[in-house]
């Protein structure tokens, strides 16, 4: 054999040795890192139960009613987001993380990680240096919903929120973003993995497989229920009436302006709170529309979130009409028309750009694995001084936002290395 040819194979060959040590690392440390999956509620309550926070003293407050349409009202700052996903929920995350950085608010943060070390359920010690007692503002990121833990991290008055979708576009967009982590989609040979799943769901599907909640009912299993419940159990609804009793406004990502209005509205906040671009959106191209049949496939393969939502639909069209039909189209207007201002005075080119043509690697957005699908921005390079920091703060990517404000993602960190050496 040739020399060079001979080098070229044992250079090979290093690189898959040391890809394979990477690889059994990073397996060997992700055990460690999350805990097991379907532990049980109680394993995971902290010392004291169910005991509330103690909030510092403040200055005292008016209780007044939340709608600012009964009169003046007080803005609310202790807020439970349950952050679901691929619901537009990264949006939605900017908007609390810029208000709670504004106001100077105590947020609970994850230790290490960007998630609250999901898809395990949430606990209380899971929160970055916490204490028993400790009292917060905002809890925000990522979990798996523990309601008893998650009520002792905050006043007796926290808002609880949470973002829903259809089930049949989430499913699409969780099977293409999170596919390539769910190993019993290796199997699925065909172009269209998509459609050739949802033709025979049960003959690919592994309950037990590794991220398999990812890819059935996952609204249901984010929010902490069972997502393998038969359809039929009354547990289905008594869970999605105990949702509708613990959270004050379930948000609809398809009509997402209407629903800050109504957010807005219910937390007494401002216009320029509720400004957004829409971050973790995915290329035009990496978004097939599912077909009709597919469509009802994927809705049937999803019948415990279709049931959810299906459900809160119906109590979201009802709050627009206590709000105000007309009262609302003239909010979303404005929000439209302030949200269009700030394109102009922020976004250089005015519109999102794939991630090979994004200048800052500070507005560079997390990528699923195997493929660089998410779009991201550029930030003008001259902005007013009145509008740059907001401008900054609007486009910035979530894991950068974290560490701005002073989170440890050693583990997101590690795992990025990683990713980036193996070019994964």
């Amino acid at each position: 054999m040739p020399l060079p040819q001979k080098k070229r194979w044992v250079s090979m060959a290093k690189g898959l040795v040391l890809g394979a040590l990477f690889t059994s690392f990073l397996v060997l440390l992700y055990s460690y890192a999350v805990p097991p999956l379907h532990a049980g509620l109680a394993s995971i309550r902290t010392p004291e139960g169910t005991a509330p926070c103690s909030p510092e003293p403040a200055e005292p407050e008016t209780q007044t009613p939340a709608n600012s349409s009964v009169g003046a009202c007080q803005p609310r700052r202790d807020i439970v987001f349950m952050k679901t996903h691929k619901t537009a929920s990264s949006t939605l995350l900017n908007i609390l993380f810029r208000f709670g950085q504004k106001h100077r608010l105590k947020f609970a943060f994850p230790n290490g990680r960007n998630d609250f070390d999901y898809p395990a359920f949430f606990a209380r010690n899971l929160v970055q240096d916490y204490r028993p007692g400790a009292c917060f503002n905002i809890i925000c990121n990522h979990m798996r919903f523990h309601y008893d833990e998650v009520r002792g991290l905050v006043p007796p008055n926290a808002t609880f929120i949470t973002v829903l979708r259809d089930p049949a576009r989430l499913f699409e967009s969780s099977f293409h973003y999170f596919g390539s982590v769910v190993p019993f989609t290796w199997k699925l040979s065909g172009r269209d993995k998509l459609a050739e799943f949802l033709q025979d769901p049960d003959r690919y599907y592994d309950p037990n497989g590794y991220n398999a909640h990812y890819l059935r009912n996952l609204l249901f299993f984010d929010l902490g229920y069972d997502s393998g419940l038969d359809p039929g159990d009354p547990q289905v609804q008594e869970h999605i009436l105990e949702v509708e009793r613990r959270f004050h406004l379930v948000l609809l990502q398809e009509y997402f302006d209407e629903s800050l209005v109504l957010l807005k509205d219910l937390l007494c906040w401002q216009l320029e709170d509720v400004l957004y671009f829409k971050l973790n959106a995915r290329r035009a191209s990496a978004v097939p529309r599912l077909s009709g049949e597919l469509y009802r496939r994927a809705t049937a393969w999803n019948v415990l979130d279709a049931r959810l939502y299906r459900h809160f639909n119906a109590s979201f069209w009802r709050k627009v009409e206590a709000f105000g039909r007309e009262r609302m189209a003239r909010e979303v207007a404005a929000l439209r028309r302030a949200n269009e201002r700030m394109r102009r005075i922020c976004i250089d080119g005015g519109r999102a750009v794939d991630a090979a043509a994004i200048q800052d690697s500070a507005m560079q957005p997390w990528q699923p694995l195997g493929a660089k699908s998410i779009l991201g921005y550029n930030l003008k390079k001259s902005i007013g001084q009145r509008h740059a920091q907001l401008c900054r703060r609007m486009l910035t990517p979530e894991i950068q936002y974290l560490m701005d404000l002073g989170v440890n993602l050693w583990v997101t960190k590690l795992w990025k290395f990683i990713r980036d050496f193996l070019r994964w």
